[in-house]
């Protein structure tokens, strides 16, 4: 117990409780002593659901999750639900958690809208995630359809067949942007040639803007070097 100074600002104690005497404890005669079971105590055990912890240890080692992810994930019942859902359907794990994380959750938290009020599905994720996979779609459009997927819950495959945004994959067809990029940029493209290699990140931009993004970048970069180096 303390007793308060208001006058020197400070309290004082005025008695300390250290051992059970101290508080009166004793031994109530009326309770029975209770014999926990091994065997009672597993079953309780395995009937219990899966503790955040453990479901953050499962989300490292069985799909490969950065603990900061995990942890985030595995700390909201609903969060990791939909992640689980995302997985079975398909998606790789740490790019749906990418995508869960740094997109949808950031959208969903300017909007106040909990993930079950959420027009984009695990559904919605893992197919848009297959269409990256296959390279009909970039990174980049991905992130345009992405959006569009979370205004009107549309599909994924629905929306890139409508917008026409299927990536540009055909290596004559980039061969002949990339020949008319390189026509219309002279200076530039013999600046590149002659050691100047940060122009590379010219010629690729004004590829994507001459493809309204949808030329597949690793294409892109390797058919522009064979170019230039000629």
């Amino acid at each position: 117990l303390f007793r308060s100074d208001s006058d020197a600002g400070v309290t004082h104690s005025m008695r300390f409780k250290e051992e059970a005497h101290d508080y009166r404890y004793f031994p109530d005669p009326d309770l029975v002593p209770v014999v926990v079971d091994d065997k009672w105590v597993e079953e309780i055990r395995t009937t219990m659901p899966e503790l955040p912890e453990q479901k953050k240890k499962r989300f490292i080692e069985e799909l490969g999750l950065p603990g900061q992810d995990a942890a985030l994930l595995a700390d909201e019942k609903a969060l990791a639900e939909w992640l689980e859902e995302a997985v079975k359907l398909g998606a790789n794990p740490k790019n749906t958690a990418n995508w869960l994380i740094n997109e949808l959750m950031r959208m969903l938290g300017e909007d106040k809208t909990p993930i079950e009020d959420s027009r984009i599905t695990p559904k919605h994720l893992a197919d848009m995630l297959a269409l990256i996979d296959k390279s009909v779609i970039s990174g980049k459009i991905a992130k345009s359809v992405f959006n569009k997927m979370y205004r009107t819950g549309k599909d994924a495959n629905l929306i890139v067949e409508e917008e026409g945004l299927v990536q540009i994959s055909d290596s004559s067809e980039l061969e002949s942007i990339i020949d008319k990029v390189i026509e219309n940029n002279p200076n530039e493209a013999e600046r590149c040639k002659g050691g100047e290699v940060k122009l590379m990140g010219f010629f690729v931009g004004q590829i994507m803007k001459e493809t309204k993004g949808k030329a597949n970048p690793n294409m892109v970069n390797e058919l522009l070097r064979k170019k230039l180096a000629e």
